[in-house]
C-alpha cells in the first residue's frame, strides 16, 4: 500500500489532480495567452509557427509543411495561412521561393519581444534548476509512454 501522502485528502490541493490534469491545463493557459499575444498582430498560432519556420530558412510551401509537421491537424490549412501572411505583406513568393518581407520581419521581432514576455511570466518564480528538472521528467515520462 502507498505512504498516506502529507496533505489532507479531499482538499482541493494541486497534488489531488493528476499529471494530466495539469498538462492540459497548462497547455490551454499557455494557449490562451499565446493567442492573445498573436492577436495583437491579427495572426494565430499556425501563423506564428509559418513564420518562424520561413526566418529558419523553410523557403517552400513544402518546406514550411515539413517544418511544421508536428503541429499538422490543429489550425487553418497551411495554403490558407501562407496566402494570409502575403496578403498581410509579411511575406512574398517569387518563383516558388517564400521569403519574409521588411514588414514581415518586423512584425516577427515585436512578436519575438511579446512571445518572450509571455513565456517569462510563465515561468516566473521557478528557478533554473527547476524547470530544467521539469522538463527532464516529462521527457522521461514521454519516452516511457511513446
Amino acid at each position: 500500500m502507498d505512504p498516506a501522502p502529507a496533505h489532507v485528502h479531499g482538499v482541493d490541493h494541486p497534488a489531488d489532480k493528476p499529471i494530466g490534469w495539469w498538462l492540459k491545463h497548462v497547455d490551454r493557459l499557455i494557449e490562451a495567452t499565446l493567442d492573445r499575444v498573436l492577436a495583437g498582430e491579427g495572426i494565430g498560432r499556425r501563423h506564428w509557427q509559418a513564420l518562424n519556420a520561413i526566418a529558419g530558412g523553410a523557403d517552400s510551401a513544402e518546406a514550411v509543411d515539413e517544418a511544421l509537421a508536428p503541429f499538422r491537424g490543429s489550425g487553418p490549412a497551411l495554403r490558407v495561412v501562407l496566402d494570409q501572411l502575403r496578403a498581410q505583406h509579411w511575406t512574398q513568393e517569387v518563383e516558388g521561393r517564400i521569403t519574409l518581407t521588411p514588414t514581415g520581419s518586423a512584425a516577427r521581432g515585436r512578436l519575438i519581444v511579446a512571445v518572450r514576455e509571455a513565456r517569462a511570466r510563465t515561468t516566473e518564480g521557478i528557478d533554473e534548476q527547476e524547470y530544467r528538472t521539469t522538463l527532464d521528467v516529462l521527457a522521461r515520462m514521454a519516452r516511457n509512454l511513446g
